[in-house]
């Protein structure tokens, strides 16, 4: 069993005890696409509560400004589901990969809903008007009175739009942290691919709203891959965002952990 860091809390992120009901909030939402896969047994995907986390692929710089950045996201959203980072790689329960991007740019057809706009009304009618003459006798004349037409919105209709899309993705990878054994690679014990697309290409903004939807995922199977709607601002972007902040550990403090023990992972 590898203990955790003495003085060291997870963060049980619970989205019950943190949401904030909010009638008449403004924001944005975003579609996020999660596919969550576990291949692990029940147990040992449970159990294995401390990681370390390494980057996937040599265009991720452990010491870039926007690695570090990235790496807190995934450590807050791992930290939603009670994991914690090991002091040491040899004293972690896994090894957590982290990849992250902006795919190449993709062109598509969209339908987009327009305003259809008519001129309606103007024309010429025709007043009685009272009319005096100098000798102070009044009398109606027939006036054509000319009114100009106005432009109004009479519906909607569908077009399509051709638009250049880029695909935000962030995968996360758990492996069983123990040596090559007979040439195999240590077990996968749980993967997480998120996307979203549109026409950003500012993954930056887009990090934090994506390892959102990741948190409720890390370690289960979605079977399919699932559409999840992030509203941002949001409790769970700003948790993200926000990390392990002062407030935070507090939040941990006053959770409760899970047992926390370590079965050997059998079968593969």
């Amino acid at each position: 069993m590898k203990a955790s860091p003495s003085g060291s809390s997870a963060l049980a992120w619970c989205p019950m005890a943190v949401a904030v009901l909010c009638a008449g909030c403004t924001g944005t939402t975003y579609r996020v696409k999660v596919d969550a896969v576990s291949k692990a047994d029940a147990v040992a995907s449970a159990e294995a509560q401390s990681y370390k986390l390494h980057s996937k692929g040599a265009a991720l710089a452990d010491d870039s400004l926007r690695h570090q950045e990235a790496a807190e996201f995934i450590k807050t959203a791992l930290s939603g589901r009670g994991l914690y980072e090991a002091p040491t790689a040899e004293t972690a329960d896994m090894i957590v990969e982290l990849d992250y991007g902006v795919a190449a740019p993709r062109t598509k057809i969209e339908r987009v809903s327009v305003p259809v706009y008519a001129q309606v009304g103007g024309g010429v009618r025709y007043e009685q008007v009272p009319v005096t003459s100098s000798r102070g006798v009044t009398s109606t004349r027939t006036v054509a009175v000319y009114e100009p037409p106005r432009t109004e919105l009479v519906g909607f209709d569908e077009v399509p739009r051709e638009v250049v899309v880029y695909e935000k993705y962030l995968r996360i990878t758990a492996r069983d942290n123990k040596p090559a054994a007979e040439g195999k690679p240590p077990a996968q014990l749980w993967s997480i691919h998120s996307s979203t697309e549109d026409e950003s290409k500012d993954l930056r903004k887009y990090l934090p709203i994506i390892a959102s939807a990741t948190v409720e995922m890390i370690g289960k199977d979605s079977v399919v891959a699932k559409d999840i709607k992030v509203r941002t601002p949001s409790p769970g972007v700003d948790f993200i965002k926000k990390g392990m902040s002062d407030d935070a550990t507090m939040v941990a403090a006053q959770t409760p952990r899970p047992k926390i023990s370590r079965r050997s992972v059998k079968g593969r």
